[in-house]
């Protein structure tokens, strides 16, 4: 389609959001902690090879190595920091290879790789020691999984780096180890063990306790920043325009719009046609790679697996199927156990066997993929049809909204999937929860366990999660144009190093806002204008580099953010 194309119009008086206002090879459950014993095992031979030089293969190091003594001094300052961050972002880069049937396990690895080149960090070893590691952790990366940046550029290479840092850093919530959060053999202990009271007033205080103007309370701020580009939020979020116009599914509104798990140029659409697009941006011209078929009416909600191979789609045929995406076979339909409209879906973060839906006959389901099968335990009632889901980071806690303006969390036992309920709270009587989003922390400048939400009030409501049984406390709201529609929200993906934390909603007035999360005044930071109906859901890719925006007309654009 053209860019410079007459816009087209959403047919008046059709009313394409009856679902939400009206009327193979699965990932692995096993818990990846068995692998441990093998692995410590398997990665001390491989450092013993390494260090004296008799690896018949690539292999990769643990740690960084040992500083011969009489070593700098600590206190290597801003340069120290700096090389373990980049050491860290290169084991980010080729994270996704690592135990492909575990993916679980990638974020435990990433985690300890952190603390390990933290503490290593703090004893000042020689810069040129830190550098030659850096080299040789990158050589040897390379020769197990192959290059990952474009062939001959550099800038491409260190672009990734500061991209793949930022996400990784972005996902361990809890960045700043707790010593007390980690078991003997430092597998991190699980929520129920913690507090998110704790958790919030601790770091509240860090927030609290800063000086004026510093930029972030951490002792890596400055590199941090220049890894960031030390550009401010209002730059960080402005875009050149768009740089691509899905059509396929013009008529119909399209109330989900999700780019896969880690990665730039791979996104999905769903619509009220049926059916579900996917689409690669790269290589150009972006195309439609394939179309899944098969629901009889209209597709509600999907979402991708952590390794991006399988697909759920729930839909207003009371049916939810799981697609494969490598070729776009359905593996498997579910009816729901209700016979009812199926409105929304979530993958449970940590084993994505189990699947949590939402009907129109107000219950929540939490079905296992492999078998097609309700779990044990695993359903409860709302007040109303239940139109949004979202889990916490390490899955113990969800959160489902319903048609009657009630949020309601439930425990999730990870053992077995049963739902316990825990809290309900009345965001407005009679005004729908069209939209949830979780996160542990928004960025190091809004450090309390957030929650997002959207519903029918003229406003997005950002909440402070106050403790482990999910109850809420409403921080702050920003004016947009909702009523009626199933709007949706999202934060912003990657942990800002600068001042400011962003989230991103569409909104009725058919335009595409952001907001800075910690501005009391003018928190507006961008708008992008360009769609002709109202803007049903967003969506980032993993380094923020695009954004995806879907329409109640059936219209998606792909915004292209200004290159600096």
């Amino acid at each position: 389609m053209s860019l410079n194309a007459p816009a087209r119009l959403p047919r008046p008086g059709k009313d394409v959001y009856r679902f939400a206002l009206g009327s193979a090879a699965l990932s692995d459950s096993r818990r990846p902690s068995c692998l441990e014993p093998e692995k410590g095992r398997r990665d001390r031979r491989n450092r013993r090879q390494w260090s004296q030089g008799r690896s018949g293969g690539p292999q990769e190091p643990e740690a960084a190595p040992e500083a011969p003594a009489g070593g700098h001094a600590r206190g290597g300052g801003r340069g120290m920091a700096a090389v373990w961050q980049q050491v860290l972002a290169v084991d980010a880069r080729y994270n996704a290879y690592r135990t492909p049937t575990f993916p679980q396990f990638r974020t435990q690895y990433i985690r300890r790789r952190s603390q390990l080149l933290r503490e290593n960090a703090k004893a000042g070893h020689p810069p040129a020691l830190r550098r030659q590691y850096l080299r040789l952790r990158g050589q040897l990366l390379g020769q197990r999984y192959g290059p990952l940046s474009e062939p001959g550029s550099a800038r491409a290479y260190s672009n990734s780096i500061v991209r793949s840092s930022r996400t990784t850093l972005d996902r361990m919530e809890d960045f700043e180890d707790d010593p007390r959060a980690l078991g003997a053999r430092g597998h991190r202990r699980s929520v129920s063990r913690g507090s998110y009271q704790l958790q919030a007033q601790m770091n509240r205080a860090v927030y609290e306790d800063r000086p004026p103007g510093s930029v972030v309370p951490t002792s890596a701020a400055e590199a941090s920043r220049a890894m960031a580009g030390d550009t401010s939020l209002s730059e960080n979020y402005a875009f050149a325009g768009m740089y691509h116009v899905f059509d396929q599914h013009v008529d119909e509104a399209v109330p989900r719009v999700r780019f896969a798990n880690d990665d730039r140029h791979r996104l999905a659409c769903c619509s009220l046609d049926g059916s579900i697009s996917l689409c690669q941006l790269v290589p150009a011209p972006p195309t439609v790679l394939r179309v899944l078929r098969g629901h009889t009416r209209g597709v509600s909600d999907f979402a991708w697996s952590l390794s991006n191979d399988i697909l759920v789609s729930t839909s207003l045929d009371a049916t939810m199927r799981i697609w494969a995406s490598e070729d776009g076979r359905c593996i498997r339909e579910i009816p729901d156990p209700d016979g009812a409209e199926l409105l929304c879906c979530t993958f449970q973060p940590v084993n994505n066997n189990l699947t949590v839906v939402g009907n129109a006959k107000h219950n929540v389901h939490v079905m296992n993929i492999s078998t097609g099968k309700k779990v044990k335990g695993g359903s409860s009632k709302l007040t109303g049809r239940v139109l949004a889901l979202s889990f916490d980071a390490p899955g113990r806690l969800l959160w489902a909204g319903d048609d009657r303006g009630s949020v309601f969390s439930f425990l999730f036992d990870m053992a077995t999937g049963k739902l316990t309920k825990a809290k309900r709270l009345v965001v407005h009587e009679g005004s729908p929860v069209t939209s949830i989003s979780a996160r542990s922390w928004v960025s190091r400048e809004a450090r309390d366990p957030s929650l997002l939400i959207n519903a029918c009030l003229n406003k997005l409501l950002l909440y402070r999660v106050v403790d482990n049984e999910g109850t809420l406390q409403l921080k702050r709201s920003f004016p947009i144009e909702q009523s009626s529609h199933p709007v949706r929200s999202i934060f912003c993906p990657l942990m800002s190093f600068r001042q400011g934390a962003c989230v991103v909603t569409g909104s009725e007035d058919m335009c595409v806002h952001f907001f800075d999360v910690e501005r009391a005044a003018k928190a507006a930071v961008n708008k992008l204008q360009g769609h002709s109906a109202p803007v049903l859901d967003v969506s980032f890719n993993c380094d923020e580099s695009l954004l995806a925006s879907s329409d109640a007309s059936g219209m998606v654009i792909v915004w292209r953010r200004e290159q600096k």
